[in-house]
């Protein structure tokens, strides 16, 4: 059994790690690089395999950073199964599609400025309709139920918690007449999203790969999340000012809606009374389309949703923004107002726009619900910059800016070390999808209670189990 690390290696993007065992050659997530422009590069790179030659592609869950290079493998030949649990099976479908047509966007605006500047033009990393060319591929299995690929060669999926559909993966192989199993984490939920249900746990391994997003840091306002988010928008909208709230439009979203109304269905007073007469617009069609999907999958998801009374995901003071012109109205409207928009780290979307155009603004709350990768515009206003270049322009930051962790879609440190500790037979651990500083300080913490081999891996590199 060998592991080749191929991203997520040193970051929190493109997550891809290629298994050779006997004749297979099987990818875990085939994930995008997001984030600086050294990292998005990587994306156009050639694979260190031909694309022919791979049997099958186990993905985690829908999120960009896992299935985002699906097309391009599809598009550089690969024709096998790409399996998944329904829900991401789903989801993956309208978040490769949204990529490619930005993909396609992005090409268009670059190739405007190389032909002013007499430069080579570019092609998109893959278009819309090569996404929906991969679809096809897609395999959905349900949770827990083994799918062998040889006599010797086995996986399923458990229960991650992170995303509608996310997966932790368990491989059972034999080798030289030894069973054995090796686990991948996947993206790790943190058990407090009122969406999920909690991530399921692994007695036991013989090796893990394992996330490590939130190394060495804690969320600290998980039990308090909703009202900190609450207060800051009758705060601001009490003083007339708008709340920006960038977020994943698949996730992310879908909770924080929950979130408000299931806090204005559970606080009968002043506080909720205020928050149900103050407009919210989700302004992404991607979440839109994603609500539509969590609502038609009420059943993956937790008691708490599967138990509230009426539809979980509508407010009577929720506005969908439907058209271009609808967004447009918004940042010429003088009304108090939230807006909930994509892409979570300000890189792309409709989001862009309305930080162009509010960010300067002193009465504008720009609240981060979810992590800013190196090099994001999130990232640099998170860092204290005094302004940004939003859609080529110099944007001033004079809005108020709140960071609440409770809302991260990922387990804490605390949490990561709680689900590692009850494996039992480790001998490596990986640990992967992190940058440098988070992946060290996991490795110190993971150090005083597991005798395991601890590997940082570097982009690129194999070991042999």
């Amino acid at each position: 059994m060998k592991l080749q690390f191929l991203g997520a290696a040193g970051q929190v993007t493109g997550s891809m790690t290629l298994i050779q065992f006997e004749n297979l050659k099987i990818l875990v997530d085939c994930g995008q690089f997001q984030g600086t422009i050294a990292e998005e590069a990587l994306n156009f790179e050639e694979l260190p395999f031909s694309a022919n030659e791979i049997d099958c592609v186990i993905l985690t869950h829908a999120h960009i950073d896992h299935s985002g290079r699906l097309p391009l493998l599809v598009k550089r030949g690969f024709s096998g199964k790409i399996f998944c649990t329904q829900p991401t099976s789903h989801l993956t479908e309208i978040l490769l599609k949204d990529s490619g047509k930005i993909h396609e966007t992005e090409a268009v605006w670059e190739n405007k400025k190389r032909e002013r500047a007499g430069l080579e033009l570019i092609k998109p990393l893959f278009t819309e309709d090569e996404a929906i060319e991969s679809l096809q591929y897609l395999y959905p299995l349900t949770y827990h139920m083994p799918h062998s690929l040889n006599s010797n060669f086995s996986f399923n999926f458990i229960r991650a918690g992170h995303l509608l559909g996310s997966s932790s993966l368990l491989i059972n192989y034999h080798e030289n007449g030894i069973q054995n199993t090796l686990a991948f984490s996947g993206d790790l939920g943190n058990g407090s999203n009122l969406l999920e249900l909690p991530p399921e746990t692994i007695n036991k391994a013989n090796a893990l790969v394992v996330e490590s997003t939130y190394g060495g840091r804690m969320h600290e306002d998980i039990s308090t999340r909703a009202e900190k988010l609450v207060a800051i928008i009758i705060e601001a909208t009490s003083r007339g000012g708008t709340v920006l709230i960038p977020s994943f439009a698949v996730g992310r979203t879908q909770e924080i809606i929950f979130e408000l109304n299931h806090f204005i269905k559970n606080n009968t007073d002043q506080r909720g009374d205020q928050l149900k007469h103050i407009p919210i617009y989700i302004d992404s069609p991607l979440a839109l389309e994603a609500t539509k999907i969590y609502e038609s999958h009420i059943p993956f998801m937790s008691q708490a949703v599967q138990d509230f009374v009426g539809a979980p995901f509508k407010m009577d003071n929720l506005h969908l923004v439907t058209s271009i012109e609808g967004s447009i109205a918004l940042n010429h409207s003088p009304h108090p107002k939230v807006i909930i928009s994509a892409s979570g780290m300000c890189e792309a979307g409709r989001i862009t726009h309305h930080l162009k155009h509010n960010l300067w603004r002193a009465n504008t709350h720009l609240v981060f619900i979810g992590y800013q990768a190196e090099g994001t515009i999130g990232r640099q206003i998170l860092d204290g910059a005094k302004s940004v270049k939003i859609l080529d322009v110099d944007v001033k930051v004079g809005a108020h800016i709140h960071d609440l962790h409770g809302f991260s879609g990922h387990a804490d440190e605390a949490h990561l070390l709680a689900w590692i500790q009850p494996i039992q037979g480790l001998k490596n651990i990986f640990i992967n999808h992190g940058e440098e500083e988070s992946r060290t300080a996991l490795t110190v913490k993971i150090a005083e209670f597991e005798k395991a081999q601890i590997h940082l891996p570097k982009l690129g590199q194999i070991y042999t189990l």
